[in-house]
This record gives structure tokens, C-alpha cells and sequence, in this order.
């Protein structure tokens, strides 16, 4: 079974590296042009079922794509971005590898700690495989959560989860090994 993510498009904050957490911010010019252009893309993969974080970035990107095909969204906190506490809106000049590191696991300046990101990310796609193993599902969430969906199907590297790499609006493809 294989299961399909995609992040959020562009935001005002994304493009001066603010560190959006779960700061409601909406998506900006650039990240609704971005989700459109994908319309096409999204419609050759037909997906069954959406599954989409309760952040307007995300929830707005699910709606743009699915604008033609009108399937079924699930929209969950379990694809939330990670809640970075005091650090949201801060702007990033900083190494956040420290962040993701599960042995440390972090727990200061009210920033969700990584493994409990880790654990809800984890029992989401652990859901999908039981309830949803004969659909194609899209999952529409942020960076910080498409690092923990790397770590689970892909493992980390010295206890740091791989770093955010997906683009906004990149699509990303991953399989449930048995």
C-alpha cells in the first residue's frame, strides 16, 4: 500500500522563514498559484480520500486541489504542524536539527516535544494502513510533520529526524512495508 503527502502551499511566513508552528496563517499569491498548478497532477493520481490538517494553509491547499474532483476530506489534528511554542513567529536563522533530535527530545520553550510529534504522526499512519489499505490517500500537511512521515517510514539517522525537505506543494510518495 502506498500512501501520498503533499505540503501546504506558500505563506508570507514561509518566504521570510518564520517559524509558523500552529499559527493559523493563510496561504499567500504564490501558494494558491501553486496548489492550482497542481489540480492537474492531483487528478491523474486519483486518490480516493484526502486526510488534511486543521491549519488554514493546508485545509485551503486540500480544498484548491480537490476543487475538481470533489472526493472526501478527513480533516485531523494528527497532520498538524508541530507546536513550537515561544519559538512561532521567530524568525529561523538557526540549525532546528537540535529539534529533531528523539534522544533529547527537547522539551523547553513550550515546543511540542519531537517524540510526541513523532508518536501522533505514527498512530495516523498506522490508522491508514488498517482502515484505508484499499484507497489512495493523500496527505496534506507542513514541513515539521513531513519529517516525522520521513522518519516513520524511512527511520533517522543518529536519532535526528530527516531534515525538512519537501517543497510546498511537493508531492511525495511512500510505501507501507509488510
Amino acid at each position: 500500500m502506498k500512501v501520498y503527502i503533499i505540503r501546504h502551499g506558500q505563506t508570507n511566513w514561509n518566504i521570510i522563514k518564520k517559524i509558523q508552528g500552529q499559527k493559523d496563517i493563510e496561504l499567500n499569491e504564490t501558494g494558491i498559484k501553486q496548489a492550482t498548478d497542481k489540480i492537474s497532477i492531483f487528478n491523474e493520481y486519483n486518490f480516493d480520500l484526502i486526510i488534511c490538517s486543521t491549519l488554514k494553509r493546508a485545509m485551503k491547499t486540500s480544498e484548491i486541489l480537490n476543487s475538481e474532483k470533489n472526493i472526501p476530506i478527513i480533516y485531523t489534528d494528527a497532520l498538524r504542524e508541530r507546536k513550537f511554542g515561544d519559538l512561532e513567529g521567530v524568525i529561523s536563522d538557526f540549525d532546528e536539527d537540535p529539534m529533531y533530535d528523539i534522544n533529547t527530545n527537547i522539551n523547553d520553550k513550550n515546543i511540542e516535544p519531537v517524540l510526541d510529534l513523532y508518536k501522533r504522526v505514527s498512530d495516523l499512519l498506522n490508522e491508514i494502513k488498517e482502515k484505508y489499505y484499499d484507497k489512495k490517500v493523500l496527505l496534506v500537511t507542513h514541513g515539521g510533520t513531513s519529517r516525522a512521515i520521513e522518519a516513520y517510514f524511512k527511520g533517522c539517522e543518529n536519532g535526528i529526524m530527516p531534515p525538512e525537505t519537501l517543497q510546498n506543494c511537493e508531492i511525495r510518495e511512500y510505501e507501507y512495508i509488510d
